[in-house]
């Protein structure tokens, strides 16, 4: 538990040096080693996300962007660790019918949650629950989880079922790693200290009460009002403070090697240049406009949330409009800096090397692509009512 008053950086910070000292290593182990994931836990950071019913601090957005940002910046791995395990843990804990919350968080006294959300399984109703096949890929935060995560469509007697809105059913169940198929595929370009590996289950049964609706906003436990705004609101927001502080790190390093860095034919340092000294500024205004954006965009719809009004549908396409934006902005500043570094930002080990590569592959998600832009527009716009994807 944390004590009265502390904010969740300080908890990221108390382990900074650890993280720094392990990050090569955990890119070498492709998930992160033993050490950290113990000072994940021995910080109070790991639960410090989920409902107090479940040892956690219920952090608003305003310190929840903060965390992950810090993470972010120290490494790109630890920091996507902090925004795949950290909410993982606390939706589940948030949403879980009472028996499969006891099944889960009261199994063992450190219970850490990974996976994959998306709907790529399908669930055979029966009696008590469903029999669930599938295969998940980029499973992130699996190798050190003892529960993984599974989003599944769900069949009713032939038919997919719905919910109460006609639309199909869409759920996530709660498995246990040791019925777990892991089938690895984690060799990528970067992000590699993630354990983020592909997984399935064929045939598997699963009881109803350790499954929740995807889009469940109405939380069983747990006060705090983003627990209103469901896991999509939070996914958001963990991926626009991931990007802002990988590019964050970028930006400082890149300032810092400016003041020494005296390039190929050049007579004075980088930071002496007019070009670097405008670009400079031109990129950090940008990545202060966008981590700004996000910062008011979902700290007021929470503020909206806790004050007693429904989130709407356009509330969700503001938030996703941030979190892509935020994203698109950070990764045209990692690539000033990287191109401004120079030879520095391709030498393998280097922090401005690994961020770059960090950066380019968390980028490629889904949940930030151009189609979170159409969709947001189309609900904006009123050509839609809603995308219950947002």
């Amino acid at each position: 538990m944390t004590l009265l008053g502390e904010h969740g950086t300080d908890l990221v910070d108390s382990i900074a040096d650890l993280v720094t000292a392990e990050a090569d290593a955990c890119e070498s182990n492709r998930t992160m080693t033993q050490p950290v994931v113990d000072a994940l836990w021995d910080s109070g950071l790991m639960s410090y996300l989920n409902p107090a019913e479940a040892g956690g601090s219920e952090p608003g957005f305003a310190e929840m962007l903060d965390i992950w940002q810090r993470m972010a910046w120290l490494d790109g791995s630890f920091g996507w660790i902090g925004i795949a395990n950290l909410p993982s843990a606390a939706a589940v804990a948030a949403y879980l019918p009472q028996q499969g919350f006891d099944e889960t968080f009261g199994s063992a006294e450190r219970v850490t949650m990974g996976g994959q959300f998306a709907p790529n399984g399908q669930g055979i109703k029966e009696d008590g629950g469903y029999r669930i096949s599938g295969a998940w890929n980029f499973g992130s935060g699996t190798g050190h989880s003892e529960f993984v995560c599974a989003g599944f469509l769900t069949i009713d007697d032939g038919n997919f079922g719905v919910d109460e809105d006609g639309q199909i059913a869409l759920r996530a169940a709660v498995i246990h790693r040791d019925d777990i198929n892991f089938t690895d595929g984690w060799h990528v370009q970067g992000l590699r200290g993630t354990g983020s590996f592909d997984y399935n289950v064929s045939d598997l049964f699963v009881p109803e009460h350790r499954t929740f609706s995807l889009f469940a906003r109405t939380p069983q436990r747990g006060s705090s009002a983003v627990f209103k705004m469901g896991l999509m609101s939070i996914t958001a927001a963990g991926h626009a403070a991931w990007a802002l502080g990988v590019a964050e790190s970028m930006l400082d390093d890149v300032r810092d090697l400016a003041l020494t860095k005296v390039r190929m034919g050049d007579m004075d340092t980088l930071a002496n240049k007019s070009s670097f000294q405008r670009n400079y500024a031109h990129h950090l205004g940008m990545w202060r406009a966008a981590r700004l954006l996000v910062a008011d965009t979902f700290v007021g719809v929470e503020s909206r949330v806790a004050a007693g009004e429904e989130l709407s549908p356009q509330m969700r396409a503001d938030m996703r409009i941030a979190a892509t934006y935020a994203t698109e902005a950070s990764r045209e500043v990692a690539q000033w800096a990287h191109l401004a570094a120079g030879t520095t930002a391709i030498r393998q080990g280097s922090r401005l090397e690994r961020a770059f590569r960090d950066l380019y592959t968390g980028t490629q998600h889904a949940f930030i692509s151009e189609k979170t832009y159409l969709e947001s527009a189309q609900v904006l716009l009123g050509l839609v009512d809603d995308h219950r994807g947002l």
